[in-house]
């Protein structure tokens, strides 16, 4: 097959080679593998030539006749030309490059053998807290103690001259101090006892806010116990209040039933010896009438019996007089228990419209007083105003500051029909309403 022809800006292709090379894959080396007097360090540079103990590659695949023939198709081509066979290796090479292999790994496990072992690493640290710090304290007191024992048995045994028995205490002594190396060793860490500080302070911290929590809890659960007790106690006290004010009511309602009933039954004795005077005088009317009659038909009466009737007549009137004078006093008396009952109850009715209107006029003053020094409850700053709430309230406290204060107004006394004269105010000169907004916002 021809070459295209070359073009202008176009490379050439590049040139072919057999495949695989002339000499195998694996030519044989220039000169015998050098023995371990000539071998470099185990950290040398290695050889240019490939190692001689690998092993040659297989023979190719028979042909149809049985014979050993070429990889590729013997006629090659233009891109793979035909190639020799592989040129076979000597037996004493084979032998040779085994040995030194085998001398080679002797001689690598020798060097492995003298090197030191490294140690294992060592388990992480345990991460820092008050608890596993405390365990170890008590892990590092135990081995402390017992290295202590140790040392006396050591010591004891020293005395004795038992070097055999000093021999083992000494082996179990250093055992045990490598334990309390090993127990300490993360308390020596970098940065442990700064995590472990860091810790325990965050553990102290939230004791005392859960303290704190606690106590607010506590404190907040007694306030509103409290608070419930004085709601039971006024609740208490106002059902008592309504209870008492009841009873009186229902006392009241009896009495003036009472006095009603007492006063009803006496004003019926009275109508009832009113009924008998009135019949004494009727009987006495129809006595003279009849007699009148009698005498104008000529029958005229013992003088006897006009002396009897009139002694009867006499002393029932006598009776009925006292009984009616008796009447009058009982009733004289109810009307004066009654009236004295409804002047307590005015006088009640009174007194609560008074404490009404006391009460009505203390929360004005309080109102005028927080408008002019501000509420001692809510302001702040009441402790500053302490100085002008005494000076001018020290007329309420004091009978000299209050006739000062009193000779200072009187000073300026003038007579009634003056022109420019005005009473005394009986409270607190209040301030005039805002007239603009930006005097309604100062005040604000």
């Amino acid at each position: 097959m021809a070459q295209p022809p070359p073009f202008g800006g176009r490379f050439p292709p590049p040139p072919f080679r057999a495949f695989p090379p002339p000499a195998g894959p694996f030519p044989p080396p220039a000169a015998p593998f050098p023995g371990p007097a000539a071998r470099p360090g185990p950290f040398a540079a290695a050889a240019a030539a490939p190692p001689p103990f690998l092993l040659p590659p297989p023979p190719p695949p028979a042909g149809p006749e049985g014979e050993a023939g070429p990889r590729f198709p013997p006629g090659g081509g233009p891109y793979f030309p035909a190639a020799p066979p592989f040129a076979p290796r000597p037996l004493a090479e084979e032998e040779a490059a085994a040995a030194q292999r085998q001398q080679d790994e002797l001689w690598l496990s020798q060097f492995l053998g003298r090197r030191r072992a490294v140690p294992p690493p060592p388990p992480p640290p345990a991460a820092a807290s008050p608890s596993s710090a405390r365990e170890l304290a008590v892990e590092a007191l135990g081995r402390v103690a017992r290295l202590a024992s140790l040392c006396r048995t050591l010591r004891r045994r020293e005395a004795e001259g038992d070097e055999a028995g000093w021999a083992q205490a000494r082996e179990e002594a250093e055992e045990a101090r490598r334990e309390l190396r090993e127990v300490v060793r993360p308390l020596r860490e970098p940065g442990y006892r700064e995590a472990l500080r860091r810790k325990a302070e965050r553990a102290r911290k939230r004791r005392l806010r859960l303290q704190r929590r606690k106590q607010e809890t506590k404190a907040a659960k007694e306030e509103e116990a409290a608070r419930a007790a004085e709601r039971e106690a006024k609740i208490d006290q106002w059902r008592a209040k309504c209870i008492q004010e009841v009873e009186e009511k229902n006392r009241e309602q009896e009495l003036k039933a009472a006095a009603d009933s007492v006063l009803s039954e006496v004003r019926k004795k009275q109508a009832d010896t009113k009924r008998m005077v009135d019949i004494l005088r009727a009987l006495e009317k129809l006595r003279k009438l009849r007699k009148e009659a009698a005498g104008r038909k000529g029958v005229c009466p013992p003088p006897s019996a006009d002396e009897a009737f009139e002694n009867q007549v006499e002393s029932l009137k006598t009776l009925l007089k006292n009984r009616t004078e008796l009447y009058e006093a009982e009733e004289r008396a109810l009307r004066v228990m009654l009236e004295g009952e409804q002047e307590e109850e005015r006088k009640r009715e009174m007194e609560k419209k008074q404490k009404k209107e006391r009460e009505k006029l203390l929360q004005q003053k309080l109102e005028i007083d927080s408008k002019l020094f501000g509420d001692p409850d809510e302001f702040p700053l009441a402790h500053l105003l302490q100085p002008f709430r005494e000076y001018y309230l020290q007329a309420e406290h004091s009978v000299a500051a209050l006739i000062q204060i009193r000779h200072e107004w009187d000073q300026y006394l003038v007579p009634a029909d003056h022109p420019e004269g005005s009473c005394i105010p009986p409270g607190w000169v209040l301030p005039s309403l805002p007239t603009n907004d930006t005097w309604a916002t100062a005040v604000r």
